[in-house]
């Protein structure tokens, strides 16, 4: 090679590595953003008197997540860790920190999934420290075993089935897991007063549709960067994916407009639903696939959703567990079906293998949840007191009301 020829090459590596670290921090920024969408998703559900807490919540949620993140979840994971000099970190236009914080952004919506189904009854700060334990422990374990390959376990799946557990962009790793983990805290907290009423179940209609809608607008567009952009590479960017992502979030509308019955909450969330279902296999599927997903997604939020609340002792807020924990398992599940050649999809994936990864994740969310939410429910208590409830977090906890009393 001769030294212009060489002198080319690099300058092709440089610009490969910058543009390649300027696509992960686009995609990282776009899914910070999503955060607000969880927040004013749930701003928008609960009561005027908690509303303050759902914002404070999930910015401080994002804030413990990252210390955890960094200190111990990213090192159970991956194996790496940030203690080196900054010249050190800094090579490859800083790729790899990067990384972390695109990577930070999907294990931070664990506690911002789990949020919207405690709302309106839990404290504050216990709250936070189960955050740090599921992001540094919990759910590290299981993304590592799935996007890394620890314990093996990837390459026991691929020698016996003739392929690995496929999730794409955390239908099972992120949202499953979330959704799950917050079905063990929902019931450790109870019911809401006020639920029950005459022996029948009461719903607390949303204090504020407009902000619902908001929420629901960010995450959908935040999620092209979170799907799309797990690609992690401009040379891995698919148009397939931001066309199976699009599909999917259209049949969970549909689905969500005629099984919810034009009720706008459902409506706002039938999207999401799709969203979820479709993360694992959006690089798979042939859009048609896509869409069925997203439709069957949008159909078993709604029902699921309005038997918790109607026919349950389970208090589940936003109800994230079926937008989420279902949802995302279900995904997990359509990706074996939907990824195969006979379907229109690229292959490469097992219906056998995607059913174990996925029951794998249920596993250890319920497993480590009970373990973090029922210690914490045992040393400190997770419940406000049925006079903070009563009077609401945004005054029982941060001394102040999202209404102005003038």
């Amino acid at each position: 090679m001769t030294q212009t020829e060489s002198q080319v090459y690099g300058a092709v590596q440089v610009l490969t590595q910058s543009s390649d670290t300027l696509f992960l921090l686009l995609g990282a920024i776009m899914v910070f953003l999503m955060h607000s969408g969880f927040a004013f998703l749930e701003v928008g559900t609960v009561r005027k008197k908690n509303q303050v807490n759902a914002l404070v919540k999930i910015l401080a949620d994002f804030g413990v997540s990252t210390i955890a993140y960094f200190f111990i979840g990213y090192w159970i994971a991956y194996g790496a860790n940030f203690f080196a000099d900054a010249e050190t970190l800094a090579q490859g236009n800083g790729y790899e920190l990067v990384k972390f914080f695109f990577l930070l952004t999907f294990a931070a919506a664990i506690p911002a999934i789990v949020s919207g189904g405690i709302a309106e009854r839990a404290r504050f700060y216990p709250v936070l420290i189960a955050t740090f334990f599921t992001v540094g422990l919990i759910y590290p374990f299981f993304e590592g075993i799935v996007w890394n390959g620890n314990y093996g376990i990837q390459e026991a799946l691929q020698n016996r089935f003739g392929a690995g557990f496929h999730d794409f962009a955390g239908s099972v790793v992120v949202h499953s897991v979330g959704g799950w983990i917050a079905l063990v805290a929902v019931y450790f907290l109870g019911m809401r007063k006020g639920r029950i009423r005459a022996g029948k179940h009461t719903n607390f209609a949303p204090s504020n549709i407009p902000f619902l809608a908001l929420g629901a607008w960010i995450l959908c567009v935040g999620w092209f960067g979170f799907n799309v952009m797990s690609a992690q590479a401009l040379a891995g960017i698919s148009g397939l994916v931001a066309m199976n992502s699009l599909m999917a979030m259209v049949g969970g509308i549909l689905a969500a407009l005629v099984v919810g019955k034009n009720d706008p909450g459902f409506i706002h969330n039938g999207p999401l639903a799709g969203l979820v279902a479709v993360c694992a296999g959006s690089d798979l599927m042939h859009p048609l696939g896509a869409l069925v997903t997203g439709i069957v997604a949008g159909a078993l939020f709604v029902w699921l959703f309005t038997q918790l609340q109607n026919k349950t002792k389970i208090d589940d807020v936003l109800g994230v567990w079926p937008l989420h924990g279902v949802c995302g398992a279900w995904g997990g599940i359509a990706a074996g079906i939907f990824g195969q050649t006979a379907l229109g999809g690229l292959g490469s994936v097992s219906f056998t293998v995607q059913l174990i990864g996925t029951v794998m994740g249920i596993i250890v969310a319920l497993v480590g949840a009970f373990v973090v939410y029922g210690s914490l429910n045992m040393l400190t208590g997770l419940r406000l007191s049925e006079e903070d409830e009563f009077i609401g977090a945004d005054l029982a906890i941060h001394k102040i009301s999202s209404v102005s009393e003038e």
